[in-house]
């Protein structure tokens, strides 16, 4: 072991249970309502009933209803159908068509999957038409508990739990792991949809705690010899043949996510199940194509505003309702603040996203706007939300007041890079330290990529990339004159003046390169200062 792996294990106090953590299949136990739910879907079993599955639209509902229809045909639920809502129709959660879907189909049960728990009206309105409804959620409870679901399968009820953090593919898993554990499917033939769950944790900014890291790590041990080919198709267009955190968060999920921003997530679902690599080509290609065309819309979008006012930013326009989160977190990356970005859906009334950092809780801060916003919930870190048109100044003026109220400081230190090894030298930057990296993925919240700061590294080679001259590449050396090169896309303007010879303090993340079968170490640049 390197003494820079040591250090760093040190630091984060991670042990054998960590790097190796053992598969659990208890972790169902620990879920509210878990034996109600199992016991509505053994009678759905018994008496041949049909099944909805309704799920949501990014990529963990769309991975967790992809969990949950292959979890309940395993377990002998013949008659399985699955519902995702559209964003431009339904909005998020559960809305009046999915009363018209369980009724055309004969749906006796509906099993949500990501989102439910704030849906109280529509579940009793299923339950009028004599349609059961059991929930399985992650998000916060914004009001009370639906009364009238079978059952609320959501770690969220639980303050302390240590479940708490799942994604909404981590608990259809436990569904699944709790009719393992009742002989409905065969012992270890749920390993293999943890490929989902891994997606859905990172694409979701799931905090990879113990709980996560345990499903994460076996995640990624079957991402990586996935029979899956929708992943394989997709994993093809993308042009990339490496599997870890990185490839997740900017190559799948995107992908994934572009159907329902831009479409359908009808798109990314058919990939998902598709048993076919035809078809599965197809969708993936679909997809891509897709993929491009939000790039276009939120780039378009950016370019329009400009020096946004308020410590919370709240902006509304008329731009691609898909793609309004990717802007809200694009605004917080340049500005440094809270954002929410709106759009006009329908004649007086605005939908948008928010994005925040640090201690202002979103989902919280939502719950003190009261009447200046039609609905909305979320996490923490990220909410969508409706408000009416003329009401967009009162909630602007509300949302600050809020922020003020807290008397938040110091919230850019959460932006800012934290490095864990401080390094004067390059000598023992090595591709034995990369591979001892590795076994810390896959990264997230919670688990981060170790940020390294290189003390005084004299710049030999500044070379500019890209179309628009918008993505930097350096040679750095240090006294002994060692070189490593760096990376950085899309860079800061200032990081573009840089001349051969100046000194800089350089954060960065250590990132794999290969070229021609020849691996070798480079640096993601995170921050350049002086």
């Amino acid at each position: 072991m390197t003494r820079i792996f040591e250090e760093l294990l040190k630091k984060r106090g991670i042990g054998d249970d960590f790097l190796s953590p053992k598969y659990n299949l208890g972790l169902a136990e620990k879920l509210p309502d878990m034996d109600k739910a199992i016991r509505r879907i053994e009678r759905a079993i018994n008496d041949g009933e049909t099944v909805l599955v309704y799920g949501d639209y990014d990529v963990d509902g769309v991975t967790a209803s992809t969990l949950m229809h292959d979890c309940l045909r395993l377990a002998g639920v013949e008659k399985v159908f699955v519902m995702l809502p559209d964003r431009f129709v339904d909005g998020y959660g559960m809305g009046a068509r999915c009363l018209e879907r369980a009724k055309k189909i004969g749906a006796t049960l509906v099993v949500t999957v990501d989102c439910g728990s704030n849906n109280a009206e529509i579940i009793e309105n299923l339950k009028t038409e004599g349609v059961d409804v059991i929930v399985t959620d992650h998000h916060e409870i914004m009001h009370e508990l639906p009364k009238k679901a079978v059952a609320v399968v959501n770690p969220k009820r639980e303050i302390n739990s240590e479940i708490r953090e799942l994604c909404g593919c981590g608990v259809a898993f436990l569904v699944m792991q709790k009719l393992v554990s009742l002989k409905y499917i065969p012992e270890g033939r749920e390993k293999w949809f943890l490929d989902l769950v891994l997606i859905g944790t990172l694409c979701d900014s799931m905090k990879i705690n113990q709980a996560n890291r345990m499903l994460s790590f076996y995640g990624m041990k079957v991402l990586k010899k996935t029979r899956r080919p929708g992943i394989i198709e997709l994993l093809k267009v993308a042009k990339t043949k490496r599997i870890n955190s990185e490839t997740i968060g900017f190559q799948i999920g995107p992908r994934l996510n572009a159907g329902g921003r831009m479409e359908t997530a009808e798109t990314a679902l058919k990939l998902l199940m598709s048993e076919r690599h035809v078809v599965a080509a197809e969708m993936a290609d679909k997809l891509n194509q897709l993929n491009q065309e939000r790039r276009i819309q939120q780039n378009l979008a950016i370019e329009e505003i400009s020096n946004p006012e308020g410590a919370v930013i709240v902006v509304a326009g008329k731009w691609h309702e898909g793609v309004l989160g990717i802007i809200a977190g694009r605004l917080v990356e340049k500005y440094h603040k809270p954002a929410f970005v709106l759009s006009e859906v329908e004649e007086g009334v605005l939908k948008g996203s928010g994005r925040s950092f640090g201690e202002f809780n979103l989902a919280e801060a939502l719950k003190e706007c009261g009447s200046t916003i039609i609905g909305g919930g979320g996490h923490a870190a990220a909410c969508g939300l409706k408000v009416r048109k003329e009401q967009l100044g009162a909630f602007r003026e509300r949302i600050n007041h809020y922020y003020k109220e807290l008397g938040l400081v110091d919230q850019m230190k959460y932006l800012e890079p934290k490095e864990e090894i401080e390094l004067e030298t390059l000598e023992e930057i090595s591709m034995v330290l990369m591979d001892e990296i590795k076994k810390l993925e896959p990264f997230g919240v919670g688990n981060l990529e170790p940020v390294f700061l290189l003390k005084g590294m004299q710049i030999k080679q500044v070379v500019k990339m890209g179309s628009e001259q918008q993505h930097l590449k350096l040679t750095i050396c240090d006294k002994e004159q060692r070189e490593l090169k760096l990376v950085a896309f899309n860079a800061k303007k200032d990081w573009m003046e840089l001349r051969n010879g100046d000194k800089q303090d350089i954060w960065v993340n250590l990132i794999e390169n290969e070229w021609r079968n020849e691996r070798s170490v480079e640096g993601r640049i995170l921050q350049i200062k002086s």
